[in-house]
């Protein structure tokens, strides 16, 4: 990786956390909070990790190699943060919860002090900006602290995946399956990241030399777990708008096709009336509510401009012999509503301009629901 490319998974982090946290209500939610301040941390962690962060923390403490012990206390504490929160999100007696977060954050916690008094302890007087892992990897105390950091980094990423694994086989939901699986793919990756660095430091040790493993492959594997796994803790809280909007989308998609053939049979109707005015059009690009709306609003006008044409004789001989050939008490109602649409429909095209016949009757539909059922019986009919 080169120096920018640090601050993409920074970046791809900032992205869900303005979107939620930017939303005051939002903050009331405590799982909320914790994604959020989850994110926060990763993003953190990728962004003092970039060189150009390294050098400028270093200069500005005056210490060399002061950034270690700051990127490797990030790194702990977003396992730490991860680890509460799949225990916390995953639910259950409230005193295991209480009880395994309070070890997660007591564990993680002595390990970042621990590794900031070895830094103190060692002596890191070359600044390294890359591979300080390596560099310092023989060197007392120092070697201990790079040690600690990366076992508690691969810990984490097993015991991750053993929960989000188990979890896995007992909930359903595309949202929340998706979003484990991401979760532990994540920190797969992360765990990788541990070894490809404790690999690098073994040859170290060993006398040989395999730092590209750190300084190339590890950050690589660290950036697709970072993203992986923030992406999985962020879908279940970004999926519930979209997904609401595209199923909102979806029943009035379906409604606007439902209305077609009560639409259609109606187009003369409508026609007649639109002469001599400009008629409010939806484009194609409208969304599928507008145009909904506008349907029933146009087959509404049309009933109601049919109204001195409908005839209850017709729809009672109609109701009759829907009831006689074996439909059903609402579908023979539709059918026999039907069937009075389309004789004032004709009687309209006949007469628009003569007098109302003596028995009138109201319209057939009034709601959404009722046009619905009015098409669907048009359409069954022409069927």
């Amino acid at each position: 990786m080169n120096d920018v490319s640090y601050y993409v998974p920074a970046m791809a982090m900032a992205v869900p956390l303005v979107l939620k946290g930017r939303s005051t209500a939002s903050w009331r939610d405590p799982l909320l909070r914790s994604v959020c301040a989850l994110l926060l941390l990763t993003a953190l962690a990728f962004a003092f990790a970039a060189p150009p962060s390294i050098a400028a923390v270093n200069r500005l403490t005056g210490v060399p190699n002061a950034s270690a012990p700051l990127v490797y206390a990030l790194l702990t504490a977003v396992c730490a943060a991860s680890l509460v929160l799949i225990v916390s999100w995953r639910g259950g007696p409230p005193g295991t919860t209480r009880r395994l977060t309070v070890r997660c954050t007591t564990g993680f916690g002595a390990v970042i002090v621990v590794m900031c008094a070895l830094f103190a302890l060692g002596d890191a007087p070359v600044e390294r900006l890359r591979d300080f892992d390596t560099y310092y990897a023989t060197t007392p105390y120092l070697r201990e602290m790079v040690l600690l950091y990366l076992l508690s980094l691969f810990a984490s990423g097993v015991a991750m995946n053993v929960l989000c694994l188990r979890w896995l086989g007992r909930v359903g939901g595309r949202p929340l399956r998706t979003s484990l699986l991401l979760i532990a793919l994540g920190f797969g990756f992360c765990a990788l990241y541990a070894v490809a660095k404790l690999v690098a430091v073994g040859a170290r040790w060993a006398g040989g030399d395999l730092d590209e493993l750190s300084t190339s492959v590890a950050p690589t594997l660290a950036a697709v777990g970072g993203v992986l796994s923030a992406a999985g803790f962020s879908l279940p809280l970004l999926w519930s708008v979209p997904a609401r909007l595209l199923g909102d989308a979806w029943s009035a998609w379906r409604s606007y096709r439902a209305l077609a053939p009560l639409w259609r049979a109606l187009r003369p109707v409508s026609a007649a009336g639109d002469e001599g005015r400009a008629a409010v059009r939806v484009g194609w690009w409208s969304p599928p509510s507008l145009r909904a709306v506008q349907r029933q609003a146009e087959i509404h006008d049309a009933l109601l401009v049919l109204c001195p044409h409908f005839d209850p004789s017709v729809r009672e001989r109609a109701l009759a012999a829907a009831v006689a050939a074996g439909a059903a008490t609402e579908r023979a109602y539709a059918q026999a509503d039907a069937v009075m649409v389309v004789e004032a429909v004709r009687a309209h095209g006949r007469a628009a301009d003569a007098a109302a016949d003596d028995a009138v009757a109201g319209p057939p539909a009034e709601g959404p629901e009722d046009l619905v059922r009015l098409s669907r019986a048009l359409r069954a009919m022409r069927g």
